[in-house]
């Protein structure tokens, strides 16, 4: 399992996020909230090197935190880096479900201040209705489960 953030996972392109805001599909768990959109990124990701742990290829992530909520840029950069870390260790969660690539962006939406932990637990929250909502089980599961 590779726990790391690298620079190829991260939403950087304009279209996609304007794609993700225009045709993206959200799932919340209060205060978290998961935009995403199915489909390729528009550039293709192959590489001639190696491409370290292959999760390029699925999946790429931006984080949000609301000016609104936080006036100053050092406390949304705080909540910014909470978003990154939760999403670095739990990310095993998304791509050993995900069957084609996703864009995700993963917004902080209230001015309560939680803890990492707290934080943490609702992103594994979040993830799992992600994959319940969005990932097919195989069609072995669905056959067995309409015999009964």
């Amino acid at each position: 399992m590779n726990f790391t953030y690298p620079k190829n996972e991260k939403l950087k392109s304009k279209i996609t996020i304007g794609l993700l805001f225009t045709e993206g599909k959200s799932v919340s768990k209060y205060p978290l909230r998961l935009v995403y959109k199915a489909g390729s990124f528009g550039k293709p990701e192959s590489s001639p090197g190696g491409s370290g742990s292959g999760t390029g290829e699925k999946i790429k992530m931006g984080v949000s935190v609301s000016k609104k909520n936080f006036k100053k840029a050092v406390d949304r950069n705080y909540f910014k880096r909470v978003l990154r870390e939760t999403y670095r260790l739990n990310k095993h969660l998304l791509v050993d479900h995900l069957d084609q690539p996703y864009s995700f962006m993963f917004f902080y939406q209230t001015k309560d201040r939680l803890s990492y932990q707290e934080i943490n637990t609702k992103t594994i929250q979040l993830f799992e209705k992600f994959i319940a909502q969005n990932i097919k089980k195989p069609e072995s599961e669905i056959d067995s489960n309409s015999k009964i």
